[in-house]
């Protein structure tokens, strides 16, 4: 009994130990230049230049790192590239998991200040949400065609975009 007492305190003691160090080190990541992986991180470090007319070079990209300037704070997404114009989706809005990990796009909305970096370059834009059909179709094939195994058909996105559970912003210049 004593043995599954201390196996039980011993477990009990590392999960907060673990749980501690988790929370102190996404806190130390708000003052690190930019994100780690899915960790935000904060503002980046390199000055930005006005962001390039043709984004084309962002076909193939799987991920690029964008920071708000209000509130300050970056994050590694997903990007779409269609006609030289620039998206990043935000997905699982509705979920719970959405609710709680993700304040940014709600941000984004209210001020869409931002940066870009891309291969450590870093560009100012502004993010406008978009919830346009007829833009979109193109937008979500290619969010389907990069990071989707089975591409659902574009209707059923456009439900999600309808339903506010799939956000799209477009990255203009400022």
């Amino acid at each position: 009994m004593n043995a599954l007492l201390w196996l039980a305190k011993f477990f009990a003691k590392t999960l907060v130990g673990i749980l501690v160090a988790s929370l102190v080190f996404v806190f130390a990541m708000r003052f690190a230049d930019g994100p780690w992986g899915m960790i935000p991180g904060g503002a980046f470090a390199q000055p930005a230049v006005a962001a390039p007319s043709d984004w084309s070079f962002t076909k193939d990209l799987d991920t690029v790192e964008f920071q708000l300037l209000e509130p300050v704070g970056s994050r590694t997404s997903w990007v779409m590239q269609h006609n030289n114009r620039i998206f990043i989706p935000s997905g699982y809005m509705n979920a719970t998991i959405g609710k709680l990990w993700k304040h940014w796009p709600k941000d984004a909305e209210q001020n869409g200040a931002a940066l870009l970096r891309i291969d450590g370059n870093v560009y100012t834009v502004t993010m406008q949400r978009t919830k346009d059909a007829d833009a979109l179709r193109p937008i979500l094939a290619e969010l389907a065609r990069k990071y989707m195994s089975t591409q659902p058909p574009i209707s059923a996105m456009l439900d999600e975009v309808a339903s506010d559970n799939l956000w799209v912003f477009e990255l203009v210049p400022r």
